[in-house]
């Protein structure tokens, strides 16, 4: 596997110098270039006058100048909500702070000291929530693609773009895509992220792989309209409880600086998702007349529908009785499984005015099945094996753009069912200038918590409750504020009441958390008061000359009765950088230092027979920088990265963590890259 490693390094390298772009690079805007011609191994000598050359002369010709219409802002990508971008390969600060295991800005997250891991919540926002239930372990959910994640591409050529990153000790990272169309009318994508780490802690290797292909399609005329995707996806990863005894990580001795020295609670315990799950929507205009001046049409009425289908478990698995979980188990081996099938259609009807805006009316329905093996009869009472019903829901959204000022909003109502309650959105954004916007919007929602706060079955007697009769619809109120300026950064404003909200929290007493035995106690909680939350982010970036400072900046204060939601009031990042041409332009250098902070606070404890995080008020944590030192090169389509993560814990005290017992990651150095060719 290493020879493998070195030898595709090599090649990777080689044919980052010696390829022949399709698209070539740009120092400043890569979206404006256009597609170099290539010339055939068998060129034809200029002086062939038959009329074979003549035609075959032509034909190159011809396909020489469609080749170099095309540029860069033609490979599109187009998300669930239809937002459309063109393919970006840039290099910038904010690619770097993607540059990850799950490729999204982790700024209000902890990481665990492993790739894969859990997050641990440095932030929190309340403003998206989903209509209907999760299946429950959120915690190890943050690799799972759900349906607003995937995207869908049109491309005049395929495309292809290749991540690599390495990970901790025996193990790569490497996602790949390829996005080709059959035809301009039907694009189509493959795609498969595939993940390995062994971790430097004893028993805490993890692995994965998110097969995902999609596919869209639309007549000539734009009448008809259908896309979808089919999502394969398999989360694993052993679980070790965290340190056994913390002074062997905190002393400093040498005998531990090798991590897999340090004694953990069990080495024989694993968890798991599996999911699969089949999508598509398409759309046919039943009416379309007249056309403007721009193209667009006037007034159209559509039919539209989707469907999705989802069959997803959660495993946790351990070969022996452990403590921690409880000491009187029903059976041994533990063998957990949650299991959990969805079936949902919508049908809408959508009209579009250039007056009116866009109407759209729908109706859903949404099948469940969530269900363990047997039903539980024990002292207390009859625990269900399943949760198993339908939610009928009607909606409407309406858009509107009055030039400047662009208003959104929809509307979704269970009339019959026990999960689903309410959900309205609404927003508005008003563009003041090329440089200044502001933006609002409000958010209401009710709706059960999660399937595993409701039902949950485990081999351990701890771990099984039902609480379909007790707990009620979690409450959201939510407002928000944005200003975007160019000159003065993004200013974010959030403000949140939560009511009925629902959170798992140990009973232990201190004598069993002292023994190790909390996590044996964990419970579902539903808080009887409203919790307010408050959050201030703000944005900004300062430029001179080759040099940049990049900052984030993130304030929360929350009331409440009852300690059940702990954030820190303050986690910011900055970072310092500097950028170049160098090399004749040939590579594009950045390289800097990234600060990242947040003070103490009562953070989230894990528990991972359940895969979630719970509430702890009993120690704090927090208030440690991490000092990342970063050097990205540009290279034609090629984004290349190397980071030392942490470098402050060479000579700063042991005392950085994810989570109680969890360490943060020690000083380590990584590098990958983003390569995107054409064809």
């Amino acid at each position: 596997m290493r020879l493998l490693f070195f030898a595709l390094l090599f090649f990777t390298g080689f044919s980052l110098f010696a390829q022949q772009d399709s698209l070539p690079p740009s120092p400043k805007i890569d979206s404006v270039q256009k597609v170099d011609s290539i010339q055939p191994l068998d060129s034809i000598p200029k002086n062939v006058t038959d009329k074979k050359g003549t035609l075959m002369l032509n034909r190159q010709k011809k396909e020489e100048e469609q080749r170099d219409s095309i540029t860069i802002e033609d490979y599109k990508t187009i998300s669930y909500t239809k937002d459309t971008v063109s393919l970006d390969t840039t290099l910038t600060i904010r690619k770097e702070y993607k540059y990850n295991y799950i490729r999204e800005d982790d700024f209000e997250l902890m990481p665990f000291a492993n790739i894969g891991r859990p997050y641990n919540h440095l932030g929190r926002s309340f403003s998206e929530n989903s209509f209907y239930p999760h299946l429950g372990a959120q915690a190890r959910h943050f690799n799972y693609l759900e349906v607003e994640d995937i995207n869908y591409y049109n491309v005049p050529t395929p495309m292809t773009e290749l991540m690599f990153k390495t990970t901790l000790e025996q193990g790569q990272l490497l996602d790949a895509l390829l996005a080709f169309n059959v035809s301009k009318r039907f694009n189509a994508s493959i795609a498969y992220k595939g993940f390995r780490s062994l971790g430097k802690y004893r028993f805490e290797q993890t692995q994965s792989g998110n097969f995902r292909t999609t596919f869209n399609y639309s007549t000539r005329n734009g009448a008809y309209e259908i896309r979808g995707h089919i999502t394969a996806q398999d989360l694993e990863s052993e679980e070790n409880g965290g340190l056994l005894n913390r002074e062997q990580f905190e002393g400093g001795e040498e005998d531990f600086a090798d991590r897999f020295r340090i004694d953990v609670l069990y080495t024989n315990a694993n968890n798991r998702i599996l999911g699969k799950r089949y999508f598509f929507e398409h759309q046919l205009k039943l009416v379309s007349k007249k056309q403007d001046s721009t193209n667009k049409r006037i007034t159209s009425l559509a039919l539209g529908h989707e469907f999705n289908y989802e069959t997803k478990f959660y495993d946790f698995t351990q070969s022996a009785q452990t403590d921690a979980f409880g000491d009187d188990p029903f059976v041994t081996p533990i063998e957990d499984r949650a299991r959990l099938k969805t079936m949902f259609n919508k049908v809408s009807a959508i009209f579009s005015n250039r007056t009116l805006g866009i109407l759209t009316g729908s109706a859903s329905l949404y099948n469940y099945n969530y269900f363990f093996n047997s039903v539980l009869i024990t002292d207390a009472g009859t625990i269900q094996n399943q949760l198993e019903g339908e939610e009928i829901a009607v909606g409407g959204s309406y858009r509107k753009d009055f030039g400047r000022l662009l208003l959104k909003g929809d509307i979704t109502y269970n009339i019959t069912g026990e999960l689903g309650g309410n959900a309205f959105n609404g927003s508005v954004d008003y563009q003041i200038n090329d440089n200044n916007l502001i933006s609002g919007g409000i958010h209401v929602s009710s709706r059960m918590p999660n399937f595993n706060f409701l039902l949950y079955q485990s081999d351990y007697r701890n771990f099984n409750w039902q609480n379909t009769d007790t707990f009620d619809n979690q409450q959201i109120q939510n407002i928000r504020f944005a200003f975007n300026s160019k000159k003065f950064g993004l200013l974010e404003a959030e403000y949140s009441a939560i009511d009925n909200y629902t959170y798992f929290q140990s009973t232990a007493t201190q004598e069993q958390i002292d023994a190790q035995l909390e996590t044996a106690f964990v419970q579902p909680f539903q808080e009887g008061s409203t919790i307010n939350h408050l959050r201030v982010k703000y944005t900004k970036d300062f430029k001179w000359r080759r040099w940049a400072l990049a900052n984030t900046v993130l304030y929360q204060e929350v009331t409440q009765d009852n300690q059940v939601l702990n954030v820190p009031q303050l986690v910011t990042r900055n970072s310092l950088y500097f950028s170049k041409d160098i090399f004749k332009k040939a590579m594009f250098l950045q390289t800097g230092v990234t600060f990242k902070y947040f003070t103490s606070y009562n953070m989230n404890a894990y528990n991972p027979l359940l895969g979630e995080f719970y509430i702890q008020n009993n120690e704090e944590f927090g208030a440690f920088p991490l000092l990342d030192v970063f050097i990205n090169a540009k290279v034609r389509q090629t984004r290349i990265y190397l980071k030392a993560e942490h470098l402050n814990s060479i000579f700063s005290e042991p005392k950085y963590y994810s989570a109680p017992n969890y360490p943060y990651r020690d000083f380590v150095i990584r590098f990958g890259l983003v390569w995107n060719f054409f064809s």
